[in-house]
Formats: C-alpha cells, sequence, structure tokens
C-alpha cells in the first residue's frame, strides 16, 4: 500500500480563491512600471473601517497620532471584557494589568494600513482573544518612503509608547509584558525593529516575544520553495522582486541586511551578541513561496542561540489568517495566545 501523497495545491475553498486572485490582480494593476504605486486606484480597492464611536464587542477602539508630519499613527484595542473557556464573559478590571501586543501590518511595505478591513478584523481578534492591548502601527509606505523609514516608524512608536506618555494609552497597559509581531512584511519590520530595541534603553517596556507569521526575508539566492511555488497568489516571484527593488536602498541587491538578516558572518556575529534578543515564534505555510526563507530565519536563530518555536501549516498559503473560514485560521489563534500567555507566565 503506497504512503499518502503531497498535494500540488492547496484545498482551499473557491471564496478564498477568488479573493486570493483578486487581490494579486489589485496590486499587479497599481504596480507602475516606472517603480511607483497608483494610490488613488489601489485605496478604491483597499477598504477601510473606520472606528466605531462607542466599545464594540468588548473593545475600545481608537487612532493616536505620534507624528502627523509623516502620518505615524497607532489603531489602539483595549479589551474591556475577558472570555473564558467555557464561552462566558466577565468585565475586565481597569486596574488589571494587561500585556501589550505592538503589530505591524503585511502589504510588502507598500501596499495596505492599520484601517484596511482585513487587519482590523485580525488586531480586533488579538485584543480579544489574548485579553491584551493591541497597538496596531501605521507606518509609512515605499516607494515613497524606502529603507529604512518603516524601522524608524516602528522603533519611535514603542519609544512614544515608553512611559504612557501619551493620555489616551490605556493606563493598565502592562509594558514590561510587550510582545512585537506582525505578518509578511510587518513580521520583517518586527524582527528589525526588536533587534533595536534590544539594542536601546526604556523606562518601562520589555520586549519578551517576538511573533512572526510568516515573515517576509529573502537573498539573491533562488530558493526551492520560491521555485516551485513562484506563481502563487500575492508574494509570486515578480511581485516580491518588485517589492524588494522598491524598498531598499538605490543600488542594493536582495542580500541587504533588511531582507537576508543571516546573510553574512558579519550579520551572524551581531545577532549572537543581542543577549537580550526575545523567545520567538515563527509561522510558516507550506504554499507560501516564502517558506524556505522564513525556516531560515528560525534556523539562524537558533544558531545564534535564541529561544525560537516553528509552526508549520502544511496547507498553509501566504496571508491564510486573513480568511476566516479556513481552518488554520483559528489554529494560528490559538497558537498565538499560548504563546502570549507561557511568556506572561514567566514573565
Amino acid at each position: 500500500m503506497s504512503g499518502a501523497t503531497t498535494p500540488s495545491a492547496p484545498i482551499l475553498p473557491w471564496k478564498t480563491k477568488i479573493a486570493l486572485a483578486f487581490l494579486s490582480r489589485v496590486t499587479d494593476f497599481t504596480r507602475r512600471d516606472d517603480g511607483t504605486v497608483n494610490r488613488r486606484l489601489f485605496n478604491l480597492f483597499d477598504i477601510s473601517r473606520k472606528i466605531p464611536s462607542q466599545p464594540v464587542y468588548g473593545l475600545n477602539i481608537t487612532d493616536i497620532t505620534v507624528d502627523p508630519s509623516r502620518n505615524l499613527w497607532f489603531r489602539l484595542y483595549t479589551p474591556t471584557i475577558k472570555k473564558s473557556q467555557s464561552g462566558t464573559t466577565t468585565p475586565i478590571d481597569p486596574a488589571t494589568p494587561l500585556p501589550v501586543f505592538v503589530f505591524f501590518h503585511g502589504g510588502g511595505f507598500a501596499f495596505l494600513s492599520a484601517a484596511s478591513i482585513a487587519y482590523d478584523f485580525i488586531c480586533r481578534r488579538f485584543a480579544r482573544e489574548n485579553s491584551a492591548i493591541v497597538v496596531s502601527v501605521n507606518y509609512r509606505l515605499s516607494p515613497e518612503f524606502k529603507y529604512p523609514c518603516q524601522y524608524d516608524d516602528g522603533f519611535d512608536v514603542l519609544k512614544f509608547i515608553d512611559g504612557k506618555q501619551c493620555k489616551d494609552f490605556p493606563a493598565n497597559a502592562d509594558l514590561s509584558r510587550c510582545f512585537l509581531g506582525g505578518d509578511s512584511a510587518g513580521a520583517n519590520i518586527a524582527h528589525h525593529v526588536t533587534v533595536r530595541a534590544c539594542n536601546s534603553s526604556f523606562q518601562e517596556l520589555k520586549v519578551i516575544g517576538l511573533i512572526q507569521i510568516q515573515p517576509f526575508f529573502g537573498g539573491e539566492e533562488r530558493s526551492e520553495s520560491e521555485i516551485k511555488l513562484k506563481d502563487a497568489p500575492l508574494v509570486s516571484l515578480p511581485r516580491t522582486d518588485w517589492l524588494w527593488k522598491v524598498f531598499l536602498p538605490d543600488g542594493c541587491d536582495r542580500n541587504h541586511e533588511a531582507a537576508n538578516v543571516f546573510g553574512s558572518e558579519k550579520l551572524v556575529e551581531k545577532m549572537k551578541g543581542l543577549v537580550n534578543f526575545p523567545h520567538a515564534l515563527v509561522v510558516t505555510g507550506g504554499f507560501d513561496p516564502l517558506k524556505d526563507w522564513q525556516v531560515r530565519y528560525y534556523e539562524g536563530l537558533k544558531k545564534c542561540g535564541k529561544d525560537v518555536d516553528l509552526i508549520e501549516y502544511p496547507n498553509g498559503v501566504h496571508a491564510f489568517y486573513c480568511f476566516p473560514e479556513l481552518p488554520e485560521t483559528d489554529l494560528l489563534f490559538k497558537e498565538v495566545k499560548d504563546f502570549i500567555h507561557q511568556k506572561c507566565e514567566a514573565n
């Protein structure tokens, strides 16, 4: 009797397939040959969710400006009720310290925002299920703003919330239990902001966990998964090559530190020297062209002596967690909840 064969394509509902194809085409149509983005056209398809005027489903949601000159702001999600495993809800005492999860959205550094409906949905769920205060960062986008603008924006948000100097920031935010994370390009930003945080001092903020959901890394070498899945939705080779080109400094290739974080011995030694790098969780999908680079990132952290866990969803496509109809989505949110709970208990 022969063993089970690995499927050649992900098993997805038609609804998901159509959505992925549509999103891929939108980014293709709005990317210009001269390396710019037709923002007006893209914004017609990027549905944004406005903040509610009143608390909704156990969450207070507000937008807080960090620097209006560069449109740097974040969407703040503060849970007001806690849901037990049995499904019952109880109010959260405003004096109860809650962990903080600073989240960076994906979009290849060039697309989407903290207000995009998919990321608003994701962050609402992170806040509710983890009883955590979520800070969803709206950073500047390439190609108008290239490297290192996105990393600068992310780090400046950390400095802004440190010490709770903003009057609208929740008093019960426990910044000593701070998590950084993101998906795709947002996970890339989370890594580099974490590195900066390790080399900096804060009044209260301490990063105790890094959540990397299908991080966007790469290099000049073509990995096996990139070649095999070169025509995958959202992150096909032509799309990712374009995204790196308009993000990285002029004249730099994909072996730049921003993309290939363990691409040289010097970078490896630099990572080894970060003694306070937090425990990391890396999530990959079996049908994600970026999978091999994500696994290399995991292996690089391990070789540098860092605490890191790897979770792979064999049927996972890139950005699978944006589709609630997929079974992997619920599994991912549970894994993130368990990771945050374990780290909070240990600290």
